[in-house]
């Protein structure tokens, strides 16, 4: 199409109701049903995510299990079944890739693709779009929402438009008009605190924003101005980052009763510690930052954390640091949350030394047993400390 000539083809997609969506395909009882997956509904752990039939409550993801269950009493509550999400995942991806090298995945169920150029091959920006949503459709049970723009800010918004299972494009000739009656709080960077500010200035749309100049917004919010000021004009020239790494990775839990044990709560570490590890070496990482995260009753919440010498992936020593670090912690209330948090992420490996043997006997250890839990099932070896 020629309006499309000499501009990016972005596409957005984002699953919809993602792991609740599973559910549901796995479950066809459940089809047309509210489906909520987080846990049971007494529990003390949060949404982390609805079905559209359950959201029609007002139940969103991280809102706290107890709301959603008094909200919809009739709902199916589901616990968490992260290793069917990433499977699924990684056939989403897959598909992505049969038509694009440039795919820049956000999380398990949304990604950017940049596919200007495979219009040679597959015709038409939209037409690869609806084949990616046929495909994702026949293949495995799901649907996704798809946006198609210039950019990835425009791509982003178009996706969320018209869930579930939409498909919003963007010409580079409509950009203004599609931008103009959105809400401000769609622009990116605008939270809640941001937004009363700008409500402060009469500016309530895209268009209100776009009236203001470039000087005032910057002296108003500093380097985030500039940012304003270009996306309220639809100007976003960041590229689809194909090498793109996690930023971090972890995982935590809310327990049943608040724990005062440290012996139960060290045994508790040691789980996290194994399934942190065993994903960081499932995507080729390490990490030299760990961080524990600590919720007391009253719902205080702290953190600490320490920073390697040298990056690692070993279950081992991610769990003696957050030991530690446990340590180093107020125990005169008990722990109603404890997590593991890794940053500093690489995917570089460091050069060994002599004195380093025993973490390169433990690292082929637990190669070995990645590959049997993978084969057998996770749990087909663990730590005797957690039978």
């Amino acid at each position: 199409m020629e309006e499309w000539q000499n501009h990016r083809k972005i596409l957005h997609i984002d699953m919809d109701a993602f792991y609740a969506a599973v559910e549901q395909r796995d479950h066809p009882a459940l089809l047309g049903k509210p489906v909520i997956v987080g846990g049971k509904p007494n529990s003390r752990g949060v949404v982390s995510a609805a079905s559209y039939e359950a959201r029609k409550f007002g139940i969103h993801s991280a809102m706290p299990m107890t709301e959603a269950f008094r909200r919809c009493p009739q709902a199916a509550f589901l616990p968490v079944n992260m290793q069917k999400y990433q499977e699924a995942s990684d056939r989403i991806h897959e598909i992505f890739l049969s038509y694009t090298p440039l795919v820049e995945p956000l999380s398990l169920d949304e990604a950017f693709l940049d596919v200007t150029r495979s219009t040679a091959l597959f015709g038409f920006a939209q037409d690869i779009a609806v084949l990616i949503k046929q495909r994702i459709r026949q293949e495995l049970g799901l649907t996704a929402s798809v946006g198609l723009a210039p950019n990835k800010f425009l791509a982003k918004i178009a996706s969320d438009l018209q869930k579930p299972d939409g498909f919003v494009v963007v010409p580079p000739d409509k950009v203004q008009e599609f931008l103009d009656p959105l809400a401000v709080e769609r622009v990116w960077g605008v939270g809640i605190k941001t937004a009363e500010q700008l409500h402060e200035l009469r500016v309530r749309t895209v268009k209100d924003l776009r009236a203001l100049d470039e000087s005032a917004l910057s002296k108003r919010f500093g380097v985030m101005g500039k940012q304003l000021y270009e996306l309220a004009r639809g100007i976003d020239n960041r590229s689809v980052e194909t090498d793109r790494m996690a930023k971090s990775v972890g995982r935590e839990t809310t327990f049943p009763s608040d724990i005062a044990d440290v012996d139960v709560l060290e045994k508790e570490l040691l789980k996290l510690a194994v399934d942190v590890g065993r994903r960081l070496r499932k995507h080729a990482l390490r990490a030299k930052t760990i961080t524990l995260k600590a919720r007391y009753p009253d719902f205080r919440t702290l953190s600490r954390s320490s920073t390697l010498p040298q990056a690692t992936d070993l279950d081992d020593l991610i769990y003696h640091e957050a030991c530690t670090l446990l340590r180093e912690l107020s125990m005169n209330q008990p722990l109603r949350l404890i997590g593991i948090t890794l940053n500093n992420l690489t995917d570089q490996t460091e050069q060994l030394t002599l004195f380093d043997e025993p973490q390169k006997d433990m690292g082929n250890l637990t190669k070995v047993i990645d590959q049997v839990n993978a084969k057998y099932g996770k749990n087909s070896i663990t730590r005797a400390r957690l039978l």
